[in-house]
């Protein structure tokens, strides 16, 4: 008899576990709904979704980390005016730090999956050196000979030393991949880093649209730009200049030009090839923090810039509206702080403030 109860006890035991064993399998829903990489990537960006407008049914995409000029400022509010006036979905990407706030300049960033359905990419980065994956979706999009707008930093967008599979893309690169000498700004963009020109927060700009590019649909509309941040050293290369910068004495407009100074070029157009890939164009500015974009006529250019690459110059207007979308007030650009503890969704919809937070020094 006891012989008989231990079998029907195992029996039951092990009956228990299969069926235990088989319910504990999740469900291909269940899996799915676990992965949460979409979930994962979410927190990295904040969407804006235009409505009506020339821009329905067409996709930005704004890649924001830089550690100096305040582009997690800068680029959100340019995506709000693409969004909401003029119809575009733009969709603004953020590096972070490990508890989910942005952190300028950082490299931990995810999601540029959406660059395989965008019409534009607007870089503002420094010296990142993205994960694997997100490099590749930037690869990809340079090859289909997508349109791409970079700002100040971004002639030394990446700097990647380690990564044998992407060490091309850094600004300084001088490897055996000869056509990718300069990295992504010099291929891509015109230009690398080379220096500052002028002395950087004690000496603003003026830029001055090149005389036989008057008429270009960049420039439409386009007058008195001045511009906070400093001179780059630049002499991009087969690409055409379509605004230089005069250096000044002072960090005001009507500050006297420094007459010790050329000018420089500052705004230019390509078009680029990088290797096995097609065709694309390009537009550069060496200037763009955050207080820059309070400049009308300088914010213009950029809003044209973008109507520009996408072969959209029929849209481009002289009056066309680029009044900000919800209150900004941009952080004066500097190495050493920035408004911290912001979560990309704490900038959602069109009347959250533009930057909020308060500034902390860096760590």
């Amino acid at each position: 008899m006891k012989t008989i109860w231990s079998l029907m006890l195992c029996f039951s035991i092990f009956s228990y576990l299969s069926i235990s064993s088989v319910s504990a399998k999740p469900t291909p829903g269940a899996i799915k709904a676990t992965a949460g990489t979409e979930d994962d990537q979410n927190k990295y960006r904040v969407v804006y979704k235009g409505g009506k407008g020339p821009g329905a049914g067409k996709n930005i995409v704004f890649i924001a980390t830089d550690h100096e000029y305040r582009g997690e400022e800068t680029l959100p509010a340019l995506a709000r005016i693409l969004a909401k006036r003029y119809g575009f979905t733009c969709t603004v990407i953020y590096a972070l730090d490990e508890n989910g706030y942005i952190f300028p300049g950082g490299s931990n960033l995810k999601g540029l999956k959406v660059l395989e359905n965008t019409d534009l990419l607007f870089i503002f980065t420094r010296f990142a050196h993205f994960a694997d994956e997100e490099m590749q979706y930037i690869d990809n999009y340079l090859k289909r000979g997508g349109l791409v707008v970079g700002l100040r930093t971004s002639t030394h967008a990446f700097d990647i030393k380690s990564d044998p599979k992407w060490e091309h893309y850094g600004w300084n690169y001088k490897g055996p991949k000869s056509e990718w000498k300069g990295g992504f700004g010099e291929l891509v963009l015109g230009e690398t880093w080379v220096s500052h020109y002028g002395t950087n927060h004690k000496q603003s700009s003026k830029i001055i649209i090149e005389e036989n590019q008057k008429e270009h649909p960049i420039m439409r509309g386009v007058k008195d730009m001045w511009v906070q941040s400093g001179g780059y050293t630049a002499y991009p290369k087969e690409a055409t200049v379509i605004g230089r910068g005069q250096v000044l004495n002072g960090m005001t407009a009507d500050a006297k030009p420094d007459k010790t100074k050329e000018l420089l070029p500052v705004a230019w157009v390509k078009n680029y090839t990088v290797p096995s890939g097609k065709s694309g164009r390009s537009f550069t500015t060496t200037h763009g923090a955050s207080e820059d974009i309070l400049n009308e006529g300088f914010r213009r250019m950029l809003v044209n810039a973008m109507f520009w690459g996408m072969g959209m110059e029929k849209e481009i207007k002289a009056n066309n509206n680029v009044d900000f979308v919800g209150p900004y007030k941009p952080t004066t650009f500097n190495f050493t702080g920035y408004k911290a503890n912001v979560k990309p969704s704490d900038l959602a919809g069109w009347d959250s403030l533009i930057m909020p937070g308060e500034v902390v020094k860096k760590k």
